[in-house]
This record gives structure tokens, sequence and C-alpha cells, in this order.
């Protein structure tokens, strides 16, 4: 048996008894700990990774750069020992994404020159936004594979849209990368994954055109629209705000990377359950691109800086699969972008 395969077991092990609460507090916690496996993928070692974290469990949210040795540069720290005025508050992932070029400047030269800090695995990542100030916005039916493969749900059929289809998520849905996803079976049994790419927004706007779009994204993420289909399908009219929102049903990050370093046109998706892939795709399948998308969500709608955009899910979801497949407590859904990073959550049932 190979050694990543040997990891995986036992990640899923620990995985199994955090999610049936079988493990006293403390266990859970150490087992907890073991799922959050922390891979920096090769294709983003170069790149920016902007992330909120904190040195300990109870430790205040700080913003950090992940290096390529794996070591986290706390840049409010850097800023102090260098005598750096900041232009943003070093705990607040919002205001260094308002301070557009002139903030992510300072980090970048700050990052630069250190390379001092606590290893990426004993810190505890948080979401990259953690309290966003509004819903996440979402886009459906944006794979035409995902839209034809959804066909069989809807009890009357639709036609490929003309427009992006918009919804949204709300802001407790947010969780970290490395967060449990609560399950709760008195209010929903039939969970669902959903791997997309998180587009960051960084500039105010109004009316933008396509052609300009692009100026007012600050980066991306990976998030997983992870959803709950009996809410969704079959309660509350149809709609799909509730059954999309649960709390912690939205898991982002592990870090912001600045869109100028990434093609958001050819980028990996992956989806994992248990270490078996659910999803495989690229968003060049995407129908609707990220200008486009970026240009009609703000037609008669302010965006503000820190908005986020999940772009829409490949096909290879579980409610479409013959027999339908749906996540239990114990289960370990991977979200990866291959380009960006991976997001590894537990289900966890509720505790009474």
């Amino acid at each position: 048996m190979d050694n990543s395969r040997r990891d995986f077991i036992k990640l899923a092990a620990a995985a199994a008894a955090v999610g049936a609460g079988t493990l006293a507090p403390a266990q859970q916690a150490e087992a907890a700990t073991a799922t959050a496996i922390r891979p920096i993928p090769n294709s983003a070692a170069d790149k920016l990774r902007l992330v909120t974290f904190a040195p300990d469990a109870k430790g205040a949210p700080r913003i950090g750069v992940v290096k390529a040795s794996g070591r986290v540069v706390d840049i409010g720290a850097a800023a102090k020992k260098r005598g750096v005025r900041l232009a943003f508050d070093p705990s607040r992932m919002v205001s260094l994404i308002a301070g557009n070029d002139r903030a992510l400047k300072q980090v970048m030269e700050l990052a630069a020159a250190s390379d001092e800090g606590p290893a990426l695995d004993s810190v505890r990542l948080l979401p990259p936004i953690p309290h966003p100030t509004r819903n996440v916005y979402a886009v459906g039916w944006n794979y035409l594979e995902h839209f034809e493969e959804g066909q069989a749900m809807r009890a009357t059929p639709a036609e490929v849209p003309e427009h992006p289809v918009f919804f949204s998520k709300g802001v407790h849905t947010v969780n970290g990368p490395y967060d449990p996803i609560p399950y709760d079976p008195q209010v929903s049994t039939l969970i669902d994954w959903e791997c997309e790419l998180a587009v960051v927004l960084g500039k105010r706007g109004r009316n933008i055109r396509e052609a300009e779009a692009m100026n007012h994204v600050f980066g991306y993420m990976v998030i997983n629209d992870t959803s709950a289909r009996d809410l969704q399908l079959k309660k509350h009219g149809g709609q799909w705000f509730k059954g999309k929102s649960l709390d912690g049903h939205g898991p982002i990050g592990p870090w912001i990377i600045p869109a100028s370093q990434l093609d958001y046109n050819n980028l990996h998706l992956i989806t994992r359950v248990n270490g078996v892939v659910k999803q495989d795709a690229s968003t060049k399948q995407m129908y609707f691109k990220v200008p486009r998308i970026v240009s009609e969500l703000s037609q008669g709608l302010t965006i503000e800086p820190g908005d986020i955009i999940a772009t829409g899910t490949p096909p290879g979801v579980g409610h479409a699969r013959k027999p339908p497949e749906y996540m239990k407590p114990g289960d370990v859904m991977e979200s990866e972008i291959v380009e960006i990073g991976v997001l590894r959550n537990v289900i966890q049932q509720a505790q009474a």
C-alpha cells in the first residue's frame, strides 16, 4: 500500500469518528486536526496566497501570506517590525481588498522580504473572508452538462438560459477550508456536493460593461455550494435559497489568489468524497464566463469590494447519479481547483 493511500485511510477513519460523534471532545479536536492536511499544489507554489488565519483556536484573525516554504507571514507583524504604515486593517481581508493596488503592493513587498512565521500546519486557516457583509452570489446552470443532468430533477424541463441564473447563499453558510460541515437529519438528509470557482470582487461598481468587468475582480478561491436537495427541490416552493443556505454549507478558501496570477478560463475542478472522484471538469466548460457574470450581476445592482460570486458547478453532483448519492456523517468532502488549492471538510453530525 502506498503512503498516500495509507494516509487517506487514516484520515477517513479519523473523520468517521468525528462525524459519528464517538470521540471525547479532546479526541474529536485531535481527529479533526488529522483531517486538515494542507497541501500546497505545485501549480500554486509561485502564486500569492492570501489567507485569514488564527495562531490557535482562540486567536484573533489576521491576514497572512503562505510562502512556498510552507511558512505563513503575518502581514501585520511584518509591517510593524519594518515600520511600515499599512493602507489597510491587517486583521480584515475585505479592508485589504478595498485597498486595491496600493494595499496589494504592500502585502507583496512585505511577503517578499520575509520567510518568518509559523508553519501552515500549525495555524488555523479561517475562511479568507470570514464574515461577508452580504450574501454570497451564485450562478446556476453554468455548465451545460450539469444543466442536462439536472433536467431529470425538474418537474418541467427548462430551456438553456440566455442570461446567467442568479441566486444567493446566506452569509452564515460561509465555512473554513478545513472546518466540519454540520449535518442535522431533522433538517435535511440529502446533502450534496458542488465544487465551484469563487470570484472575489475588488471594486465597487454598477452597470459595468463586460469589457471592463475584469477590472472589478480581485481574485479567486475555491467554494463548495453544498446543497440540501430535499429543501431545494421538495420544500419552500422549489426555490433555491433555503436549500443552499444552511449554516456552514459553503466552505471557501483555502486562500485567495489575485486575478492577475490565474487564467479563470483554464482551471481544473475536482470533487472527491472519501477519496472517490465525483466531479472532474474545467472552467473552459463554463457557459457564461467571468466577465459576463460580473457584468450582468451589476446591472442595476451595486457590487462591493469583498463580494463573492460562486460561478456554477460542473456535472457529477450526487443527486443526479443513478442511484442518487448523498453525504452522511463521517464523509470527507474534498473540493479542489488544481491551480488554487484544496478544501477538505468532514460531514459532522450535529450534537443534540
